[in-house]
């Protein structure tokens, strides 16, 4: 039975969702410039749907990871295996491998998602989405300015280029929002010179002089992202940081159109074990700074989460994949601002260049200084 209450069209009995122009009948995408589906033949345009009382808010954490563990001990299930589903524009084949939601038909090209995975009961719904606001040729340009400010690539990757196809790709976050409370004991060492030795033998020794230190404060969190995918590499993903989260929009499915999408493979209580550890190093430089000091010593510190809460986000990026000389590379574009990140190949050349020049320099000093 069709699902009327969300917009779009059921297909292969129920598995899947399409979104059919209402002006000739071709599927509707996602246009990042007008920011609503427009069909790509006729050109009809249709707004977003969102119910009237339709919000991003933020959750308890507490309470949904209760929930889930109620759910998962009562009928387990898995999205991360593999999914046929029937194009309804061609009748071909398209498979949903691991966690991908959202996809297109290889053979005609027709935007197509899963039902009911982003909503299902038995996880975590999504609460917001950030819409793709760069359009696909601005991300190239930025990727052509990053490439060219690669001061130790290859000459040759300078001149030649990143050539790839980019991929838009909605991927799961999880945000988290915690009061917490940290008190600390520790000590600072402020740096003080005595001179030891006689004649050619005297010098100048660094020494620290420590006084015990202990305090606490306090530190709200907001909105501090987990990338809830194991496909990419977080260090790089955190690196395309900050989003504009304040523009969010709340789920729809429609938002996905012609976009690839991803459901989360990291549960929301490892998420926030994660989140706590980032937590944790920002509370250690809060009580380092506090101690003050050249130098500290932290010998122990002890901090209570209060009010914890979460969203479920999906963040739009460009990917891309390039080779040069039989390696692969990955770099990728935040959707949102424009943020290039990625791997590129050095030149062994340049940085050996880079490290005899310096030494020349430090070779020329201690001469002068003789």
């Amino acid at each position: 039975m069709a699902d009327d209450s969300k917009p779009g069209q059921q297909v292969d009995h129920g598995q899947a969702r399409i979104f059919p122009c209402d002006g000739c009948g071709a599927d509707l995408k996602f246009s990042i410039g007008q920011q609503q589906l427009k069909c790509p033949y006729c050109g009809f345009e249709k707004a977003l749907e969102f119910s009237e009382d339709a919000s991003v808010e933020e959750q308890d954490f507490g309470t949904m990871v209760a929930r889930m563990k109620r759910v998962h001990e009562k009928d387990r299930h898995d999205e991360t295996g593999q999914k046929e589903i029937r194009c309804d524009s061609c009748g071909g084949t398209v498979i949903f491998q691991g966690p991908l939601t959202s996809s297109g038909c290889p053979w005609c090209d027709s935007p197509i998602q899963l039902d009911d995975v982003h909503d299902a009961e038995h996880r975590v719904p999504v609460d917001g989405v950030l819409p793709f606001l760069v359009e696909r040729d601005r991300a190239q340009k930025n990727l052509a300015d990053w490439v060219h400010s690669r001061w130790f690539a290859p000459n040759e990757f300078l001149e030649r280029g990143v050539d790839g196809k980019f991929n838009g790709v909605y991927m799961p976050y999880w945000t988290f929002d915690s009061m917490t409370f940290t008190r600390y004991h520790g000590k600072r060492g402020d740096y003080y010179w005595e001179e030891t030795g006689t004649g050619d033998n005297k010098q100048r020794v660094r020494k620290t002089r420590w006084r015990s230190r202990s305090g606490a404060f306090q530190r709200f969190f907001d909105d501090l992202l987990v990338l809830a995918s194991k496909g990419l590499p977080s260090k790089v993903m955190r690196k395309l940081e900050p989003w504009p989260l304040e523009k969010c929009v709340p789920f729809t499915q429609e938002a996905l159109a012609g976009f690839f999408a991803r459901t989360y493979e990291i549960e929301l209580d490892a998420g926030f074990s994660e989140a706590r550890q980032i937590m944790k190093d920002r509370l250690e430089a809060d009580a380092r700074n506090r101690i003050g000091g050249d130098t500290q010593q932290i010998s122990s510190i002890q901090t209570q989460h209060n009010t914890i809460t979460f969203k479920h986000l999906l963040l739009p990026v460009w990917l891309l994949a390039y080779r040069y000389q039989e390696e692969t590379y990955q770099v990728c574009v935040n959707a949102a601002t424009g943020e290039v990140q990625g791997k590129r190949p050095y030149s062994l050349a340049k940085i050996a260049l880079l490290i005899l020049a310096i030494a020349v320099v430090v070779g020329g000093v201690a001469l002068l200084n003789r």
